[in-house]
């Protein structure tokens, strides 16, 4: 997720009632939320939300003015436990942070709060990273909303459906007394569009206000035996109350329902735009959303409210549920619910549709198709046409040979005469299908940015193997993570951010190898520390934990964080990752202060792995994230050129003569910037390396050639803007020297060549 700046667009946060708002769908969420008069906001970044946390970030002058608090929370779980403000107090609030994943971290927290309930509004905006674009494994919050009783809201993707649906949200958790989720799909995340703008509100209750007036009921704290009323209050009051909310506001929407059509489709709100589409496509819808087929529009996924799922399927012969992913919660509800009517109406979904992944146009298109083929609403797609089979002008016979050279003298196409007629001609023969994308693309793993400074971390690790053999390699989330790809191949597990040291705590054994735990300073802090240094300390653990840390939480967009450098003026920063290792007992405690010092880093780590001191040893590996490094120097080395100072760049190259070709600095490293090119030597085949113009200058494909010993093919130039007198004379003398050097070679080979 690359960071993105919205400190101009939040100035439309500003916009008053009855003005247009134009944006992205994560921009509208913040007007929302201005516009609903929250008391505090919190969050922790993840794709597809970290957007969210950015632009509440570049907003915070705006959320002061209306007296909101506004937290970037350690955790999931902290953001979660936020919401425990609405248990006592009127007020509303929102937290946000990625599902499910986020929604697993905070589970604790989340329980509590279903369990207890809430008094003033608790909105939970949870990005759900589903599908092909994935950055996860492949759950729903659906199942955690359904466990613990917590409403779920999964609004149509366009900014009107997602504004109403943050105020909806509010009103429907005040009304039930219940945390409400309003699932944001990556789609939803991003969408742009416009809607009608509101006027801010201000809380009716702050959070300072609230605190210098503490309130206290015992029956809303999660203890026995005020948990066993919890249970029975969700069933009895809270879920009829959410139903008798959702049907009386009409959160949910029918479209094309006159009552007349004995077919119909029931989608989550979240997928409506596919199935628009996929309906558009067969001719049975326009754009502008007119349906011939009714729909019955899911916005809220969970509760179901059975009275519109009956009204809705009575007097229809089948309708189609369109549910992504697996296992199918809602088609299990509502087979329930029309047994329990006695309904006849059939239901259908798995069973036309994909049993489990993404619901892409094309999936939902392939799927309302057979639905509608099945009851005969529409003709079943024709077969697809063969193209005739091209026949050889000199292979034909007789006079239609002469027919078709004549055609194809006269400029048309000897595959286009028809071959029926042709004397002792075979029949067509069938063409086979195009093959599949996959079977013909070559896969494109992802990997380091050019100049990232966890590449050298991996290259070194590769090296250290060669001496002392493979090591278990406990992996974190994080960019780290795409060590485990080619070309580095290190990595066994992962389970979960920040728990990278945990997952090698059962190999820590005194077996004479060490395993190694990698993890980055994002996930150190997130849960890290206590999880698994500090665990690691208390039970004596004997293995190594690298931690990355490269100054921000660079995989979701490069926020800081407690150990960042910058300075910032509303966060504490420059907390040393070192400091807080050996405050929980770690004593072999290194920094490596470079990582782009390959040869360094191989010997820090070889040290660590071998050495004789017992417990837990902890290698902090340092360097600035190049993406945002280069998104600050970027703009002060356009100055500094722009004001006539000189600038000076470094990049670095390889000697094609010099270059063996044999790859192995490509292999250790896999910078984006390292290529290949045909050999200049016309006696050579084999490409040589070479660096392209993407080059950053870090040096970790010299390094490395240099620390494996491979090939001493690499040079670094520097590239000078604005280049002083000193420097012009200095490349006179350097040319000339350069170019004598060359005119004296060129007479030898030449005396060599008589």
């Amino acid at each position: 997720m690359a960071e993105r700046s919205f400190v101009e667009e939040v100035q439309k946060l500003r916009l008053g009632a009855g003005e247009t708002f134009r944006g992205e769908g994560i921009l509208a969420v913040t007007k929302a939320l201005l516009e609903s008069g929250v008391s505090y906001v919190a969050g922790y970044q993840g794709a597809p939300i970290s957007h969210l946390m950015d632009v509440l970030a570049d907003a915070q002058d705006i959320l002061a003015e209306h007296g909101i608090r506004f937290e970037n929370s350690a955790s999931e779980a902290t953001a979660a436990a936020t919401l425990a403000a609405s248990v006592n107090y009127p007020m509303r609030g929102a937290v946000t942070f990625k599902g499910p994943v986020g929604v697993n971290v905070a589970s604790d927290a989340l329980a509590n709060l279903a369990s207890g309930g809430v008094t003033g509004g608790a909105l939970v905006i949870v990005g759900e990273d589903y599908g092909e674009g994935s950055s996860i494994m492949q759950e729903r919050s659906h199942a955690f909303a359904m466990k613990s009783q917590i409403w779920l809201l999964d609004p149509r993707p366009n900014l009107p459906s997602i504004v109403k649906a943050v105020k909806d949200g509010f009103e429907l958790s005040e009304a039930s007394h219940t945390p409400v989720m309003l699932m944001l799909r990556i789609r939803a995340c991003h969408v742009h569009g416009h809607f009608v703008a509101g006027a801010n509100r201000a809380a009716a209750l702050t959070t300072g206000d609230a605190v210098t007036a503490p309130r206290r009921d015992t029956a809303r704290i999660v203890l026995p035996p005020a948990t066993y009323l919890h249970e029975q209050e969700k069933v009895k009051e809270r879920w009829p109350a959410a139903v008798r909310f959702i049907a009386e506001r009409g959160l949910n929407e029918f479209f094309g329902d006159d009552g007349r059509d004995d077919l119909g489709i029931i989608v989550q709100g979240g997928n409506y735009n596919a199935l628009l589409r996929a309906l558009e496509r067969l001719g049975l819808a326009d754009v502008y959303g007119r349906t011939q087929i009714p729909l019955y529009v899911m916005n809220v996924a969970y509760p179901v409210v059975p009275e519109e799922i009956t009204r809705f399927c009575a007097g229809k012969c089948a309708v189609l549920l369109v549910e992504e992913g697996q296992p199918n919660f809602l088609e299990q509800n509502l087979a329930t619910v029309l047994r329990q009517a006695d309904l006849q109406t059939a239901l259908h979904g798995k069973d036309f549709l994909t049993m489990a992944g993404e619901y892409t146009s094309a999936e939902v298109l392939k799927g309302t198709r057979a639905f509608l083929e099945h009851y005969g609403r529409i003709e079943p797609a024709p077969a697809p046409v063969k193209a005739p089979r091209v026949i050889p002008i000199a292979a034909m016979a007789g006079g239609n040979g002469s027919a078709n050279a004549a055609a194809a003298n006269a400029g048309a196409s000897p595959s286009s005469v028809d071959p029926s007629g042709i004397d002792g001609a075979p029949e067509p023969a069938p063409q086979a299908a195009p093959a599949p994308l996959a079977d013909v693309v070559h896969g494109r793993p992802p990997g380091f940015c050019t100049g990232c400074p966890e590449r050298p971390i991996f290259s070194a690790m590769k090296l250290v193997e060669r001496e002392l053999g493979p090591h278990h390699v406990s992996a974190d989330i994080g960019c780290h993570l795409f060590s485990i790809l080619p070309p580095f191949h290190l990595g066994n597990t992962t389970m979960g951010y920040g728990l990278g040291t945990a997952g090698a705590s059962a190999f820590s054994a005194r077996s004479g190898k060490r395993a190694i735990s990698v993890m980055g300073d994002g996930g150190f802090w997130h849960n890290g520390l206590t999880s698994g240094v500090a665990n690691a300390v208390f039970n004596r653990s004997d293995n190594l934990t690298i931690v990355v840390d490269n100054n921000y939480t660079s995989a979701t967009g490069g926020q800081d964080l407690l150990s960042s450098k910058a300075t910032n003026p509303t966060r504490s920063t420059g907390h040393a990752i070192e400091q807080a290792v050996r405050g929980v007992g770690v004593q072999w405690v290194k920094t490596m202060r470079r990582t782009y010092d390959v040869a360094g880093m191989r010997d820090a780590l070889k040290e660590a792995l071998t050495t004789k001191d017992a417990g837990p040893k902890v290698l902090i590996a340092q360097s600035e994230c190049q993406l945002n490094r280069q998104r600050r120097i970027k703009p002060q080395v356009k100055k500094a050129i722009a004001a006539g100072e000189r600038v000076v760049r470094e990049r670095f190259g390889v000697d094609a003569d010099t270059c063996t070709g044999d790859h192995s600095c490509i292999r250790l490293s896999g910078c984006p910037s390292l290529s290949i090119k045909p050999n200049p030597d016309p006696l050579r085949t084999d490409p040589v390396a070479t660096v392209l113009d993407s080059c950053v200058g870090c040096g970790v494909c010299g390094e490395v050639s240099h620390a494996a010993v491979l090939c001493p093919s690499f040079y670094k130039a520097r590239i000078v803007t604005n280049p002083s007198g000193w420097d012009r004379f200095a490349e006179r003398v350097r040319g000339a020297v350069i170019g004598w050097l060359q005119r004296r070679d060129a007479r030898a080979r030449a005396r060599l060549a008589f």
